[in-house]
């Protein structure tokens, strides 16, 4: 899960909002001829659930090591197969960017129509994100961004600076009543720009309550084992806190483990990322955990939509442009009790 281009201008989506319906645009004649003209002149470059031109995606991603990525790709699939007019070429995921870059170079030498790629490194990707396009082949940069918008024609992803602000959101409202209140943050890998932005997003939220602390932090590895382990070693530095956020659902699988070892439940718990094993517990409220704020690996869902109407030259509906957007970056919302049956089904294992 990586950074996102706070740099450029974004545009909040949520997962459905590129999805395949029907778009209406009223003009502005009153001439009834023109209206209904323009009406099917803007509704015809439109993607919709209706068969087109056949499209090839070529699709590359590194590999399922995580929950998370794993979901990418489930939502890549099943995404693809919903269209008659789609065929999806999806490379066995790979870590490593030498044998990322050759699965790409072959997507390409394929002559697909348009690629989707999730690298396993944007920097170190960008140049194979720059040969498709080159070779007339448009990518949609999936969530992991390129180091130069040349290497691709959309980029769509996660917002982890917002991930950090509406977790630190949602403690602040939960703890707002209570005096000299404690939290604690259990991070990601420090090394990764994503876990920065994410600590800052939450710092950022937790400004506005004077009320609370932030008085300990460990970074973990988005592992189940360094989850257990950090966490532990966060029970055991402060014996007392309020609440706490962990960056990742994945780890927390850990973390939990260590609190239910320590037999403590005197705060509340946030996750990261939206696993249906968080979800189910929100639903069952009968743990710490109270709320998670996702990250939605249905942006591969949205990828397939945004390169079919690509390859089928149309735009997207809900918006009045012929083109598909630049840059989508997608909301963090979170999710809790009071929502927990709208975002269920989204949950991945």
């Amino acid at each position: 899960m990586p950074e996102s281009p706070f740099s450029r201008r974004n545009m909040l989506f949520g997962a459905a909002g590129v999805s395949a319906a029907a778009f209406l645009t009223s003009c502005t004649s009153n001439d009834d001829s023109d209206d209904d003209g323009g009406s099917e002149q803007q509704q015809a470059n439109v993607s919709d659930d209706k068969p087109g031109k056949p499209v090839t995606i070529g699709f590359a991603g590194p590999e399922a090591d995580h929950g998370w990525l794993n979901a990418i790709n489930d939502n890549a699939r099943s995404r693809a197969e919903k269209y008659e007019d789609v065929t999806l070429d999806i490379t066995e995921g790979s870590n490593d960017t030498a044998t990322q870059i050759g699965q790409v170079d072959s997507l390409i030498n394929k002559k697909v129509d348009v690629l989707v790629i999730l690298p396993a490194d944007g920097k170190a990707m960008t140049q194979a994100g720059l040969k498709a396009m080159r070779a007339g082949i448009p990518v949609i940069n999936l969530d992991r961004i390129f180091n130069s918008p040349q290497a691709y024609r959309c980029w769509i992803g996660g917002d982890n600076y917002g991930m950090g602000l509406n977790a630190g959101r949602f403690i602040g409202e939960q703890l707002k009543g209570k005096s000299n209140a404690k939290v604690v943050e259990l991070a990601g890998l420090d090394n990764l720009e994503l876990t920065q932005q994410r600590t800052k997003g939450f710092d950022d939220a937790l400004k506005n309550y004077p009320n609370i602390e932030k008085v300990a932090r460990q970074a973990a590895e988005f592992t189940v084992e360094s989850g257990q382990r950090k966490m532990s070693d966060l029970l055991q530095a402060v014996p007392e806190f309020d609440a706490m956020w962990n960056h990742d659902d994945d780890q927390g699988v850990g973390v939990k483990r260590a609190i239910d070892q320590s037999g403590r439940d005197e705060f509340i718990m946030v996750g990261g990322a939206g696993s249906k094993a968080v979800m189910d517990s929100i639903k069952a409220d009968d743990s710490v955990i109270k709320a998670t704020v996702l990250y939605p690996p249905t942006m591969a869902a949205s990828a397939i939509d945004l390169a079919r109407a690509l390859g089928q030259q149309k735009g997207v509906s809900g918006m009045a442009e012929f083109e598909i957007p630049a840059s989508i970056t997608l909301y963090s919302a979170v999710v809790s009790k009071d929502n927990i049956d709208q975002y269920l089904p989204t949950g991945f294992n």
